[in-house]
């Protein structure tokens, strides 16, 4: 074993950070056995053999959007074919549907409606709660409260309380995209920059509302950027302790416009998760979104440093607009079996991650 690893590995034993260099240095290793091994080591150390899932339900309310980030397959324009936004009605349709599946869940979030006023997802919120008071609604990208914001004149924090209010549970975490702005730039020049998307989260933090984190990776950032993304997100948790788990989604490349853009294999995937696992010391879940890396990487992840793979999904539309070919949901008992057959302990959670 080189210098790097045992350096690293004495860390993780004695439960000491990595540094920037050391996880660059990581990302720059082809030795992606050695870098799974310590994330394994790392992941045991927190979490034991568990791995979470949940019962869950996407609703995606609307792919109108007034930004038309490069990366994105899901946003359309007014007049273009495929635009949609769900009534209410529906909603409570889908809704109901997920409890009666035995959810714990609504996952909700959509693009930036030109035209829908604050008080329609204040409704939402409500309407979801009356199909079932127990279902937990994890809602809104900081991004889309962001958006809130600018739509009623409010500041963050008055959204925030009136999203509580009408029933919000916690954030998913996405808009995160790469926190660096060089790349942003590039990307999705008219999001809200990655120092807005950090401020608006420890709001959320603020306001006793948990959230995730996410990083897209594979399309033009380097490891650096990768790296820096890291960073951030750990500096912010070491003030908040607000994210419960840390959520890489590799980037599909389908029906998407950003030029030259890679697309992530099988190698990169895991190494990212694994790394992540190192670095994120103080959050407590690392999570392997399956509807992007697909069911196999998902699972060979269980080995490197993950913990947590998501939950049964249903009708998830961004990830495979834009070309992923996982399923559109999976059964309770598929999810059991997966975790089972890597040698790991299933176990069913809320979105709080109380075990059930």
């Amino acid at each position: 074993m080189n210098e790097l690893f045992e350096n690293i590995s004495e860390k993780v034993a004695a439960g000491r950070r990595i540094s920037d260099a050391e996880a660059l240095a990581l990302f720059e290793s082809n030795d992606l056995l050695a870098i799974g091994e310590l994330a394994a080591q790392a992941n045991r150390r927190k979490n034991g053999d568990k791995v979470y899932f949940n019962v869950n339900r996407h609703i995606n309310y609307t792919n109108l959007c007034v930004n038309r980030c490069k990366f994105c397959a899901f946003s359309r324009e007014a007049d273009e074919p495929g635009v949609y936004t769900l009534a209410l009605e529906e909603i409570a349709a889908k809704a109901r549907e997920a409890a009666a599946a035995g959810a714990t869940e609504i996952h909700t979030v959509g693009g930036l409606h030109p035209d829908l006023p604050f008080a329609f997802y204040l409704q939402m919120l409500k309407t979801i709660k009356q199909v079932d008071a127990k279902l937990h609604i994890k809602g809104f990208t900081a991004v889309e409260i962001d958006y809130f914001s600018q739509l009623s004149s409010l500041s963050i924090e008055d959204v925030i309380v009136a999203l509580k209010q009408a029933g919000l549970g916690s954030l998913p975490g996405g808009g995160a995209e790469i926190l660096g702005q060089g790349v942003r730039d590039k990307i999705c020049p008219e999001k809200i920059s990655g120092a807005r998307w950090l401020e608006v989260t420890e709001k959320v933090h603020a306001a006793g509302l948990r959230s995730n984190a996410t990083m897209l990776f594979g399309h033009l950032e380097g490891y650096a950027d990768r790296v820096e993304h890291l960073h951030l997100l750990r500096e912010l948790q070491d003030r908040t302790g607000g994210f419960q788990t840390f959520i890489p989604l590799a980037f599909q490349p389908d029906n998407t416009r950003v030029a030259g853009a890679k697309g992530v294999g099988g190698v990169d995937a895991l190494k990212t998760l694994a790394i992540s696992r190192l670095y994120l010391d103080n959050f407590q879940h690392i999570k392997a979104y399956w509807v992007m890396l697909g069911l196999k990487i998902a699972q060979t992840s269980l080995c490197f440093g993950v913990n947590d793979l998501d939950g049964t999904v249903v009708e998830e539309k961004i990830g495979h607009d834009a070309g992923a070919d996982s399923p559109q949901a999976l059964g309770k008992e598929m999810i059991v079996e997966l975790i089972r057959k890597a040698g790991r302990i299933p176990v069913e959670r809320d979105t709080l991650y109380n075990e059930l």
